[in-house]
């Protein structure tokens, strides 16, 4: 298994249906339990005519919470959970409603749908990984422009802002641990005239990634 460690992007929702049952789910980054309950309530509330609201979450590397709202023991919330922990997500809170068809799924089938509906709602979320991010600033002369761009990016870097003065200031985050290979990058690029400089340093979800 990976050690990488991964959030949610964004807030996203995702809708399909097996054998007239109508499966909505709903994604959440959560920073915290509070949170998260505070999402489960406003969904059953929403879908308060659904026969189903189950739900997931994860808040950090140990609190983990699941329900199968009324399905049968171990066919909805657990194999959402799966989802997430197969993919070393976290900070994730995941509920997905069940508007019944009248159509049985049988075990196997619930299961199958559950862990689709969270699957789709991480697929539409998309995922940030956790890391240690620079925030740095690169000035260079506009010859030079494109490439110190094609190298930030080379080193897993995000432009995040531009100044175009007498010369180009770029302000970029950067993966902490590939720092000074840009900088190795930069001296080679601009016989030494391109200084990364470091702005900032802090733990935090990067770009987002398809999942």
């Amino acid at each position: 298994m990976s050690d990488v460690i991964r959030v949610p992007f964004e807030a996203a929702q995702s809708e399909f249906t097996e054998k007239r049952s109508r499966f909505i789910s709903h994604i959440w980054k959560v920073e915290s339990e509070e949170e998260a309950l505070a999402h489960i309530k406003a969904m059953k509330s929403r879908y308060y005519d659904a026969r189903h609201n189950c739900w997931c979450y994860i808040v950090g590397q140990n609190t983990v919470r699941y329900s199968d709202d009324g399905e049968p023991q171990g066919t909805a919330g657990q194999p959402m959970l799966k989802v997430f922990e197969r993919e070393n997500v976290t900070n994730v809170c995941c509920v997905v409603t069940r508007y019944f068809g009248g159509i049985l799924l049988g075990a196997g089938g619930l299961t199958r749908a559950y862990s689709r509906g969270a699957k789709d709602a991480l697929s539409a979320a998309g995922a940030a990984v956790l890391g240690e991010w620079v925030t740095a600033e690169i000035p260079c002369a506009y010859p030079l422009f494109e490439q110190v761009k094609l190298e930030l990016a080379g080193q897993g870097g995000v432009v995040d802002a531009v100044d175009y003065g007498a010369s180009v200031t770029i302000t970029a985050s950067v993966p902490a641990e590939n720092v000074a290979a840009l900088q190795n990058r930069m001296t080679e690029l601009s016989a030494g005239a391109i200084t990364v400089s470091e702005l900032d340093r802090e733990y935090r979800p990067g770009p987002r990634q398809d999942i």
